[in-house]
């Protein structure tokens, strides 16, 4: 029989998908003051690899990531997605909303990105939230997309983004995760 152990802290990462303008400030802001000091923030890049979000939040869509300092329990997953769809409905307007927020956390083996949709290849983990290997780090030393990853997740601009949130993270729990 194995005996269960603790799981080390992991890394808080959160997806913005905006339009340009007071929005994604207002997100940033209620992102910071629930989960903290970002120790990451990444550059804005365009969102254009699917029209899904279109009809909803308008064109002209960009992406940025954030990582935040204090490392959180996995098991916090879904509570954290259960707040961030407040935020999202705290700033909809006429029930459309102007961002999307997409929590996950990064560990040294994987991303995994929090959902509200069941799919095969998704977990429920608690409180109608499920959970899903986004990325795999390889033997080779690089992220991995899966069958199912989003194709802006298999941007390399997307992995060089979680790439450098995994040495933030490897920096944090190589210290002991004083960092």
């Amino acid at each position: 029989m194995g005996k269960t152990k603790t799981n080390i802290p992991v890394k808080l990462v959160c997806g913005m998908l905006y339009r340009e303008g007071k929005d994604g400030a207002a997100a940033s802001g209620c992102l910071r003051r629930r989960f903290g000091p970002v120790d990451f923030e990444s550059v804005s890049v365009p969102f254009t690899q699917t029209g899904y979000y279109q009809k909803e939040m308008g064109g002209g869509l960009r992406r940025k990531f954030f990582s935040f300092r204090k490392l959180i329990a996995a098991d916090s997953l879904s509570g954290i997605k259960l707040i961030t769809n407040r935020i999202e409905t705290a700033l909809s307007a006429d029930g459309r909303r102007k961002v999307n927020l997409d929590p996950g956390y990064l560990d040294l083996a994987r991303l995994v990105l929090a959902s509200t949709k069941d799919f095969s290849h998704r977990i429920y983990i608690s409180r109608g939230i499920y959970a899903e290997i986004t990325l795999l780090y390889d033997r080779c030393g690089t992220f991995r997309p899966l069958e199912w990853t989003y194709p802006d997740y298999r941007s390399s601009c997307y992995l060089s983004i979680f790439e450098r949130i995994r040495s933030i993270y490897y920096g944090q729990i190589s210290a002991g995760g004083r960092k």
